[in-house]
């Protein structure tokens, strides 16, 4: 009897330790723990150096950029804007050059270098949220991201770049009657198009030796 005990609780043992233990391939856990370790701020460093600002020069000239919309707007938002998501929100990377008007507590506003007209457009410097800069280079693939946290991390890591690294000096030194140099995102509503205020996100902004 003794030995058919011993016997019940030797298989009882090695039954549990069997369905205790269970391998998993070795791309399987490095998938796994590279999804647990997602890191943004890398991730957006990467974004801003190596793909965002070489494709800078890719951007469209504003004036030029408003000239379409006004003319057909349908197709101007098929071929110069970009969105990872489904609605009437689209963002367009673009850029200009103009004249400091105003310098405001939140932002600066700045005539655009037009001859026929008087264009204004509104350069944020305080508020900088939002996904338009994320998404105005059609650069990011959104089957990257195994969750919305931290494709909208990347967001907000590139925002906190913009704030930290392009803006501080700009601010410092900028002042009315400074003619600037700037490349941006933009975000328009395609259903519900008001080119009277538009707000550019900066990525660069120079400083013009033109007055």
């Amino acid at each position: 009897m003794k030995a058919i005990k011993y016997i019940i609780i030797v298989f009882i043992v090695a039954f549990i330790a069997y369905n205790s233990v269970y391998f998993k391939k070795l791309d399987e856990v490095k998938a796994s723990l590279s999804q647990k370790e997602f890191n943004a701020p890398l991730y957006a460093a990467a974004f801003w150096n190596n793909k965002l600002i070489p494709n800078l020069d890719k951007a469209i000239d504003l004036t030029k950029l408003k000239t379409m919309l006004s003319s057909d707007p349908a197709k101007t938002f098929d071929v110069y804007s970009h969105a990872l998501g489904i609605g009437n929100l689209r963002y367009f990377l673009i850029r200009g050059k103009g004249s400091i008007e105003s310098v405001n507590e939140n932002d600066v506003t700045v005539m655009l270098n037009v001859d026929s007209s008087k264009q204004t457009v509104t350069l944020a410097t305080e508020y900088i949220f939002g996904n338009a800069v994320r998404d105005a280079s059609g650069l990011i693939n959104i089957n990257e991201f195994t969750n919305t946290m931290d494709f909208n991390n990347v967001s907000a890591e590139i925002n906190k770049i913009i704030r930290e690294k392009v803006l501080p000096s700009f601010k410092q030194s900028v002042k009315k009657g400074d003619v600037v140099e700037f490349t941006g995102a933009i975000e328009l509503n395609k259903e519900h198009l008001d080119l009277s205020h538009v707000e550019v996100v900066p990525v660069q902004i120079g400083m013009s030796n033109e007055k």
